[in-house]
């Protein structure tokens, strides 16, 4: 196989605020979810927080993309296909990519593609939680078009982020992706991505989700979210049919991996979060290369645990490779 672990997701230039409830509660919005806005609250809101706050950081973002360059930095082959515009930003994610090591055709894409790239503000409160608005653009329309399929029959995982099921074409593409891996004998992944796309998109993750999948990663609010169960043992029941692999991160409590006639209890890092966003898509993405490094279930999830308390303890979503190669040595 040419590449570990290939993703599609959307692209997105992450510009992370530190905020206090206060703003969030005098722009309404609505705390500890990601919520898409078009381009003129996205307009009126970063400048409302570049005259108040002031801007923290700015990197690539994108759920599945954070998860790929993971893998990537712990010394995993990765292929990203997603779709930026031939602008600044673009120019930006496209640069980002390649320095973490990850495969794209992007300098394709760019060319062709008249719009603007998606922007995600992600504003951090006290409390160490993320809120997100997210203004697609161009990503939005991330089609069958921009999967490159030669890339995907020569990988182990195909992993994709729920956040895609928001785009008519983007879901598409979804099942375009899955019916080749199918085809070519490559796994998927999934993840559900954020309890607002279990909540208000349920029949579209249903229809990505199609016979199954190898491997579903979801929270414990996700996994209430798209089951409508309250207890966690319930909602894992309803969830384990759609995967062979379940793995469910409870926060302070760890994570769960539920296999078909077993269980595995992943063990939390006892750390004091400044910065929760990420940690999912770092969890994600440090299984997923521990996986495709013939790694079992409790080393995958020893790294993951050891990589998600690490960047919650900083700004923004991705972490050094240094610190990727220090996470692997400890363990």
């Amino acid at each position: 196989m040419k590449y570990d672990v290939y993703g599609i997701g959307n692209a997105l230039v992450d510009k992370e605020f530190e905020v206090t409830d206060d703003f969030l509660a005098a722009e309404g919005i609505e705390k500890g979810l990601m919520t898409l806005i078009d381009e003129e609250r996205h307009n009126h809101l970063l400048a409302s927080l570049k005259q108040n706050k002031g801007l923290k950081k700015r990197a690539g973002g994108g759920s599945a993309a954070n998860s790929i360059v993971a893998i990537s930095q712990f010394g995993g082959k990765t292929f990203y296909a997603c779709k930026v515009a031939n602008d600044e930003f673009g120019e930006f994610y496209m640069h980002d990519l390649h320095a973490a090591g990850v495969d794209t055709r992007l300098d394709q894409v760019r060319c062709i593609s008249q719009g603007k790239t998606g922007k995600c503000m992600v504003m951090v409160t006290p409390d160490a939680e993320r809120t997100m608005n997210t203004y697609l653009g161009i990503t939005s329309d991330f089609s069958a078009a921009e999967l490159h399929y030669e890339e995907l029959k020569q990988s182990n995982y195909l992993y994709v982020e729920g956040y895609l099921v928001t785009s008519d074409t983007s879901r598409a593409a979804v099942l375009a992706a899955r019916e080749v891996a199918k085809q070519h004998g490559v796994k998927m992944a999934m993840t559900f991505s954020d309890p607002s796309m279990a909540t208000y998109f349920k029949a579209g993750l249903v229809e990505m989700l199609g016979e199954g999948v190898d491997l579903l990663f979801c929270n414990q609010d996700e996994a209430f979210a798209f089951t409508g169960q309250t207890h966690l043992n319930d909602a894992i029941r309803v969830l384990k049919p759609l995967a062979r692999k379940l793995v469910v991160t409870l926060g302070s409590e760890g994570a769960l991996v539920v296999n078909p006639d077993h269980e595995v209890k992943i063990a939390a890092q006892q750390v004091t979060p400044v910065d929760t966003n990420g940690a999912g898509d770092m969890f994600a993405g440090a299984f997923l290369y521990g996986l495709t490094q013939g790694f079992n279930d409790e080393q995958a999830g020893a790294l993951a645990s050891k990589a998600a308390a690490r960047i919650i303890q900083v700004y923004g979503a991705r972490l050094d490779k240094q610190i990727h190669q220090e996470l692997l040595a400890a363990v």
